[in-house]
């Protein structure tokens, strides 16, 4: 099989915008938290917020996805008025200061966060705990945007002790598949949903290499895909396993080029969206691919 098979055609809607999923689009990350396990600190002042979502755009992010809480393991948990605090300003400052062309997604399983983040001009609800929160499902059928679903397995805190499989690839799909069906039943639109593998939540180092070494059969799922690995510690343990001598198992920002590698295998499997903290480093491997497929077909 071709590296270069087509993405398949799908396509997103929320207010007045469609976004062709047809071809790659990148994901840029905006950390509003003083605790993220890269970024943290970085970027949750507004003017900082809206400068670092300024500079992704330029370097090709069509998505930015603004987070106020933490999902790393055993985090913190967060009220709902200090992740609207940390959220929505954020929001508004960059529809106010960035135009209505670039899609916003908020990174959240608070359903009175996403409502006051799409009230301040948010498209997108990237939540990775699939909807599960009381009333998150009957808000997103509501809001009509396009959702995220991912997939994880108990909670950030209890999420490592349920890494258990007898076959992660098909385990992954069924439970995807009945949340997609549970969130349908109650009024979420199959066409409004997006789906995420969950790397990094529930799964140990083997499942992370057998799922992205088969990413593919979750097109079976007839849904597009989100791939988000950016500097997670799979990646460090990656490279430790393979003996490169970088300070990958300390410092996040060293992982970014064995994650883009990782980014450009999701794209050839299918993945849409492909979410990064280093946009201009995944935007160049995009621009290879795209020119290598335009010549393949």
């Amino acid at each position: 099989m071709s590296l270069f098979q087509p993405l398949p055609s799908y396509k997103i809607s929320s207010r007045d915008k469609t976004l062709d999923l047809s071809q790659p689009h990148i994901m840029g990350i905006l950390n509003v938290t003083p605790d993220s396990f890269s970024d943290g600190g970085q970027f949750n002042v507004v003017d900082k917020a809206v400068a670092h979502c300024q500079q992704m755009i330029k370097e090709g992010a069509t998505i930015i996805d603004i987070g106020g809480e933490s999902t790393r393991p055993n985090a913190d948990a967060v009220g709902t008025a200090e992740e609207m605090q940390r959220v929505v300003p954020v929001v508004r400052a960059i529809r106010q200061q960035c135009g209505e062309d670039i899609w916003l997604s908020i990174d959240t399983s608070n359903p009175e966060v996403m409502k006051a983040a799409f009230d301040a001009g948010a498209d997108i609800w990237n939540d990775v705990r699939a909807l599960k929160r009381e009333g998150a499902a009957v808000l997103a059928a509501e809001l009509d945007i396009p959702i995220m679903l991912m997939h994880m397995r108990g909670e950030p805190t209890t999420m490592n002790n349920l890494a258990q499989y007898d076959d992660v690839v098909d385990e992954v799909m069924t439970e995807l598949t009945t949340r997609i069906e549970e969130v349908t039943s109650l009024g979420v639109k199959r066409e409004n949903i997006i789906i995420d593998p969950g790397f990094g939540f529930a799964k140990d180092y083997e499942h992370h290499c057998v799922l992205l070494s088969q990413l593919r059969s979750l097109q079976a799922l007839g849904l597009p895909m989100m791939f988000g690995i950016s500097r997670k510690r799979f990646l460090a343990e990656v490279l430790s396993k393979s003996g490169v001598e970088v300070v990958a198992t300390t410092k996040a920002v060293d992982r970014d080029v064995v994650g883009t590698a990782a980014g450009l295998f999701a794209l050839q499997q299918g993945a849409s969206i492909i979410r990064t903290h280093n946009v201009a480093m995944m935007q160049q491997a995009v621009a290879l691919w795209s020119q290598l497929s335009a010549y393949h077909h």
